[in-house]
């Protein structure tokens, strides 16, 4: 087992931790709270719950994905220019223009949800779910050379 080994064990941990996330709080804990919680107290308890899983976010995950995602492509000799070339390069590049995407998503759910505009919170939930899982296929697409 070398260092390599474990920074990309943290990278992947940390992204099926945040997607994971993303999928128990939509699949799981919504439900949930919308079946045995009243209207007022559902707010505030899922109001908490984003605030938590944005710290965690903020905190953890972002840092551990930018930290061990940028070691990993340095040590593939990923270049600027590189994300061009066909194959790795150009399935790298999607996976990082939809990560900014996501990104940007995850962004605007929380600011939706704090200036109670639920619909726009609803589609970024969606679409950064979404874009998460696209992110893991892309992921699992990278030739291994």
């Amino acid at each position: 087992m070398t260092w390599w080994t474990v920074i990309r064990f943290l990278h992947v941990v940390s992204a099926a931790l945040w997607v994971g996330g993303q999928l128990a709080v939509s699949l799981v804990v919504l439900p949930l709270a919308r079946r045995l919680v009243d209207d007022q107290r559902r707010a505030g308890v899922l109001r908490a719950v984003g605030r938590r899983f944005g710290l965690f976010t903020a905190a953890l995950f972002l840092p551990v994905q930018l930290g061990t995602g940028v070691a990993l492509a340095w040590r593939k000799g990923v270049t600027w220019a590189s994300l061009a070339d066909p194959g790795y390069g150009r399935i790298l590049a999607a996976k990082l223009l939809l990560f900014c995407a996501v990104m940007a998503a995850a962004a605007l759910h929380g600011w939706a949800s704090g200036t109670a505009r639920p619909r726009l919170a609803r589609t970024m939930a969606v679409t950064s779910l979404v874009g998460s899982l696209g992110i893991v296929l892309l992921a699992t697409a990278l030739p291994a050379t």
